[in-house]
């Protein structure tokens, strides 16, 4: 899936850019280097939003394109911040074979948010994940770890309905 950049405005901390220097000043130099911090930089802001990638490129001097490149490349990362409501869909075989890509395509209408965006409020996120580990309950979504398994397309309104409250 294509990963989108979002639209939700950026609001790191005084406390958040300390730790992403430090961060930075602890890997600088070292080979391997930019993977590290991005994941570093993710578990302190959650997502990797673009002035903290460019903020990491200036900091080990690597282009913004190789930091990029590699936020983008690895699906761990994430390029938005995630919604109040989080909604991951497993895309996996045992789910897709069941349905799930329905699902994902109704969840997608009704929220109105694309794979891998935020919506503007920062009220919804939406990912597709592989494998979750899960399948005996396939087709499967979670919404802010809550797990909702054997899922038919006609549920989907009832379920989100709790959450758009």
């Amino acid at each position: 899936m294509k990963k989108s950049l979002t639209t939700v405005a950026f609001k790191g901390t005084a406390e958040q850019e300390k730790k992403l220097d430090a961060l930075i000043e602890q890997h600088k130099g070292e080979e391997g280097a930019t993977l590290r911090v991005l994941q570093g930089a993710q578990d302190i802001y959650g997502y990797l939003p673009q002035e903290v990638q460019k903020k990491i490129a200036i900091g080990l001097d690597v282009p913004v394109s190789e930091v990029f490149g590699i936020a983008t490349f690895y699906s761990q990362f994430a390029l938005n911040p995630k919604g109040e409501v989080a909604i991951a869909i497993c895309l996996g075989t045992a789910c897709y074979v069941k349905g799930s890509g329905d699902i994902f395509n109704k969840v997608k209408e009704i929220i109105g948010v694309e794979e891998g965006a935020t919506s503007p409020d920062g009220r919804f996120s939406l990912d597709a994940t592989r494998c979750i580990g899960a399948c005996g309950l396939a087709p499967v979504l979670t919404i802010n770890d809550v797990v909702y398994g054997r899922l038919t397309v006609a549920e989907v309104k009832d379920i989100l309905a709790k959450y758009q409250a």
